[in-house]
């Protein structure tokens, strides 16, 4: 027999199978509560749950709305409507009446589920409970559902901290436990900025309060903290869930979430232990870790290969799914714990410090004790050592012969030069420089006492030490003493020493000048390194700055590759992509030089792949790397805008971590500024569009208004005309009858270019009524005769359709603008009477009402050409025909104001072609509820 546990230490435990099975009866006895959990009030608690509780009526439950505050949020009472309300219980209190809840009257009524609003609330004195979550525990107990609202700021484990962060002390506070064993948390989140202008609005308190609020517990940055403390509540109530679920199912892998870890990354070998030991802890405690590697000017002087191996660590956080960081300072634990502390890091992993201390790391220990040190700066932080990693005799061997030959290959590639040209000038200066000491000092001797000649050395160690570094000047300490042996102490013109405190001025020498020597180097590099940065920092600016003015994307190719030019000594291409993502070379104002040449070894595939990738490509990263090239991709927020293709002059200069820190740099405000420069383009079209709109809007409205009363004019003179007494003769009757028919055209269009202009302008009101649909449709037809005349009109309106909420002459202006339309490109009766089966009716306009879901959905069909392929959507835009050129009459402005007729109601309208020919036109009104009808005998009959 088969089992699902490996060993029986891993079965579950009989009693507390027995204990769970216990506590699912009592369960199930027992009501469920739902808490509405929010951040603050106003994100709309209340309004959730009730909206929950309708859609419950609606499937047959049954709720009760025990107490429920709406603090004059109209929008939250509304929703009150249609629920039962349990009448509140007067309290007498200090000669005051208090309307608190009935736990009385809500036990004998005992609904299926019961509406509690703010679980924390303090109940008035003589009440049964004092807090209003015991009344929730009544009731959960005499097996009534609960659904409530709780704030985060109520919990009582974080009472303090929302204190600190607000500075007002909640003083209604319940157990952490009511929250922890609620059988549902509905987390309801709203933004910071989204909350500030509901209470602006007025839809959290009325005016006077909002604005008290809003200076004091409704800043942003309260709301903020508040909403990160709840969904951290929210996230360890779910963890609890999780692990619940875990003990039932008898799940042994561990699922575990934490906070943010800060790996260290430094120079020590251990380094890459640190990083995946990290990496595992992130995995097992499903939380997000950094990768962080503190740069000082003592680090710098490290060998490029040390370098070089500090920065694949950071590529190996990177791969393993950490962000990491670049610092630089003085102090690697002050840097450390202010970056975890900026960003909110609660625990710090370092390696661990080795034990075996020689006299030779003796130094460094005292000075890099760094978890000492991290410990002390941060007393609030974990502080999490990594243990060495276990190797082999054999690997130790290996990694001891595959050092040896790394060094060998390192030598090869690049021979050390013991003396370079300018250090051996160096040498010679310090030589020189202790040459000229001693005979300045020489004649002089009688006069000045032998401690100022010894300043005269100390001065030359100090000047070669700034000059040419620390080997010359270690040379002029070694030097000095000698000649000041040698010329100076008895007895003169030899190193015999005939008074022994000569010797302890000779050891004070030679450690000041070190020191002196170590200090003014150390300085001198500094500044070295600080001059370095200085200018980095400048061309960064000045890089930003001439981004800044670039309207276009030549302009920031030409920028680009100015300034790489400069400061890199590299030269660069700049590829953007075309609409179907393909990349080319941008265009430039100014010609590339030695285009031939970059374009020789330039491979636009594989700046494709880090486009499409965006991932960095070529020399010096993991993708082909033997590429000349180095392929950044520049990722803007938003997407990919293309790829910077740079070829340095050497392959050295690239693999420097600061240059590539500046590279990567210059590649995003690259992408910045062209995605900039995108958005500049689409604002200007935007622009232009809406211009272009307001320009056609107003020639509307102003030839609409201008032509409205001659074409009255002209109509009823026509009108006249045609129905005179005496009638006019046939010819002159005829020539007066079109008179008349095309200055009703013309008024109908003049109509319609006018009622697009107040629609546009925002004018139209609607006026929203509750009627039967199929007036309209008479309506509309008996407007229509005129237009319908020589055509079969066959109508299909369900006598049961319900009343609707529309407008009706809105709603009757598009059934009569589908009507005009299908009359206009559907042929008359007598040109297809012949094409008919025998027996088959003509029915060439059809007209439909029928109830779709909570849609009544109207379809006005014709046998006409149909819709041309691909314009569905765009025969609803203004001046848009089928038929550009036609001369079947309109403006094509028609179907538009059919579409914000009906979108003003909350409708959609749509077209195709029918499965039997011509087009289809349908349009849907939301149904809603209708008002309820009085039954007969509740009609008051008049008193006879």
């Amino acid at each position: 027999m088969s089992s699902n546990y490996p060993n029986k230490d891993q079965r579950p435990d009989p009693d507390a199978l027995l204990a769970r099975m216990q506590a699912e009866q009592i369960a199930i006895a027992r009501g469920k509560l739902r808490i509405y959990f929010g951040a603050s009030a106003g994100v709309g608690k209340t309004y959730a749950m009730l909206r929950a509780a309708h859609a419950l009526v609606a499937e047959g439950r049954e709720v009760l709305a025990g107490v429920i505050e709406t603090h004059g949020r109209v929008d939250t009472a509304a929703l009150l409507a249609g629920l039962e309300i349990l009448p509140l219980k007067q309290i007498s209190y200090r000669d005051k009446q208090l309307p608190e809840f009935d736990i009385d009257a809500a036990l004998e009524r005992h609904p299926s589920l019961i509406l509690m609003d703010e679980l924390a609330h303090s109940n008035a004195p003589g009440s049964r409970h004092p807090k209003r979550w015991q009344d929730v525990e009544e009731l959960l107990s005499a097996g009534i559902d609960v659904f409530t609202t709780l704030n985060v700021q109520h919990l009582e484990s974080l009472n303090d901290v929302v204190g600190g962060i607000t500075g007002i002390r909640v003083a209604e506070t319940l157990p952490d436990t009511v929250f922890d064993h609620a059988d549902e948390v509905v987390q309801v989140d709203v933004p910071a900025d989204e909350l500030l202008a509901r209470l602006r609005l007025g839809k959290v308190y009325k005016q006077a309060q909002a604005e008290r609020a809003s200076q004091n517990f409704f800043r942003k940055g309260n709301l903020i903290a508040l909403r990160e403390l709840a969904l951290r509540r929210t996230a360890d109530r779910l963890q609890g869930d999780v692990q619940a679920y875990r003990i039932e199912k008898s799940i042994g892998t561990v699922w575990q979430t934490d906070s943010e870890l800060l790996a260290c990354v430094g120079p020590s070998p251990d380094a890459e232990h640190v990083i995946r030991s990290t990496a595992r802890l992130a995995r097992q405690l499903n939380s997000e870790w950094r990768a962080v590697y503190v740069e000082t000017p003592s680090l710098q002087r490290l060998s490029s290969a040390k370098r070089e191996a500090i920065l694949e660590n950071l590529k190996l956080a990177q791969n393993l799914g950490a962000t990491t960081a670049v610092l630089s300072g003085g102090d690697v634990a002050t840097v450390i714990t202010d970056f975890a502390r900026g960003h909110n890091i609660s625990k710090i992993l370092i390696g661990r410090t080795h034990k075996n201390i020689t006299w030779r790391t003796l130094f460094s220990f005292l000075k890099i004790n760094y978890a000492a040190r991290i410990a002390a700066h941060a007393e609030d932080i974990d502080l999490i050592e990594i243990g060495h990693p276990v190797i082999r005799a054999s690997s130790k061997q290996e990694k001891a012969d595959n050092s040896g030959k790394h060094t060998i290959d390192l030598s090869v590639t690049k021979p050390t030069k013991i003396f370079s040209r300018s250090s051996s000038w160096g040498y010679v200066w310090a030589v020189g420089v202790c040459a000229l000491v001693t005979l300045l000092a020489t004649p002089i001797t009688p006069y000045f006492d032998l401690a100022n000649i010894v300043m005269l050395y100390l001065l030359a160690e100090v000047l070669i030490a700034i000059r040419f570094g620390r080997g010359p000047a270690i040379l002029v300490a070694l030097l000095s003493i000698a000649s000041f042996d040698f010329f100076f102490v008895p007895p003169r013109y030899s190193f015999a020493v005939s008074d022994f405190q000569y010797l302890l001025t000779f050891g004070v020498m030679l450690a000041v000048g070190l020191t002196i020597t170590h200090l003014t180097t150390g300085l001198r590099y500094q500044a070295r390194v600080a001059s370095y940065r200085e200018s980095r920092s400048r061309a960064l600016f000045e890089f930003s700055r001439e981004l800044s003015g670039a309207l276009q994307t030549e302009q920031v190719f030409d920028i680009s590759r100015k300034f790489l030019q400069r400061s890199f000594n590299a030269q660069t291409l700049l590829l953007v992509p075309d609409l179907n993502d393909r990349l080319h070379l941008a265009e430039s104002r100014d010609e590339v030089p030695d285009a031939q040449d970059i374009h020789a070894s330039f491979d636009m595939g594989i700046a494709q792949w880090a486009f499409d990738n965006a991932k960095n490509a070529g020399i010096g990263t993991d993708t082909l790397p033997a590429s000349p090239y180095l392929y950044l991709p520049l990722v803007a927020p938003m997407r990919t805008r293309g790829v910077l293709a740079i070829l340095p002059h050497s392959r050295r200069w690239i693999l420097i971590p600061e240059q590539q820190q500046q590279l990567y740099t210059f590649a995003a405000l690259a992408a910045i500024a062209l995605e900039r420069v995108h958005y500049v383009e689409v604002a200007q079209d935007a622009l232009v569009r809406m211009e272009s709109e307001r320009l056609r809007n107003s020639l509307l409205s102003a030839l609409s208004h201008d032509l409205r009363t001659p074409l009255t004019a002209l109509v009823g003179l026509s009108e006249s005309l045609v129905i005179s007494k005496p009638p006019l003769a046939q010819n002159a009757q005829t020539l007066a009858t079109a008179l008349h028919d095309e200055a009703l055209r013309m008024s109908a269009l003049v109509t319609n270019l006018l009622d697009m202009a107040r629609i546009q302008s925002g004018e139209v009101k609607l006026n929203l009524q509750w009627q039967p649909f199929e007036e309209v449709v008479g309506s509309a037809l008996r407007a229509s005769s005129s237009l319908l005349h020589g055509h079969i009109v066959e109508t299909h309106v369900a006598h049961d359709l319900p009343l609707v909420r529309f407008d009706a002459t809105l709603i009757e202006r598009v059934l009569c603008n589908l009507l005009e339309n299908a009359a206009k490109y559907a042929p008359i009766q007598a040109a297809i009477t012949s094409a008919l089966p025998a027996g088959r009716s003509a029915a060439l306009i059809g007209l439909s009402a029928v109830v779709m879901g909570r849609f009544l959905a109207v379809t006005v069909s014709d046998h006409g050409p149909g819709i041309p392929a691909g314009m569905g959507d765009a025969i609803f835009e203004k001046f848009t025909r089928g038929e550009r050129e036609s001369a079947k009459p309109g403006v094509g402005l028609g179907l538009a104001i059919c579409r914000a007729i009906v979108e003003a109601h909350d409708g959609t309208i749509s077209a195709k072609n029918g499965s039997d020919g011509g087009a289809e036109f349908t349009f849907t009104i939301p149904l809603g509820t209708p008002p309820s009808m009085p039954e007969p005998e509740d009609i008051e009959r008049p008193i006879a």
